[in-house]
């Protein structure tokens, strides 16, 4: 079961990952990030954070796999880490002044931290 939640966490977190790679490519899909504050492309520094945003959620993926028992076990030891910026992202998508970004992001992000959370108490 701990597998399982941990894949699903993984496969979702490929989501945000997958548009934060094409905002910074420039497609103009801003008003999906950052509150809606960029409707188009994001600027040349934005998109910067978005690979950093990307590699970030790459990481906590592999932070929850790893508690999971699969890939790098060195991961582990940011689980909690991972899980508080999972909770963290949700708050912040459901707070979001884009309406775009609220509708999609708060549901999948709310289903990351439900994975999460099943990994870290199964």
């Amino acid at each position: 079961m701990t597998q399982a939640l941990a894949l699903a966490y993984a496969g979702l977190a490929a989501l945000p990952v997958l548009m934060h790679l094409a905002v910074s490519a420039g497609v103009p899909l801003g008003h999906l990030t950052v509150g809606g504050r960029f409707p188009g492309r994001l600027p040349p520094v934005w998109r910067a954070l978005a690979l950093v945003q990307a590699a970030l959620l790459g990481t906590m993926a592999g932070a929850v796999l790893a508690r999971a028992g699969i890939g790098a076990s060195p991961l582990a030891a940011l689980f909690w880490p991972a899980v508080a910026l999972t909770l963290l992202s949700l708050a912040a998508n459901a707070a979001s002044p884009s309406r775009p970004e609220r509708l999609l992001w708060t549901p999948v992000i709310a289903l990351m931290a439900a994975a999460a959370l099943g990994v870290g108490f199964v």
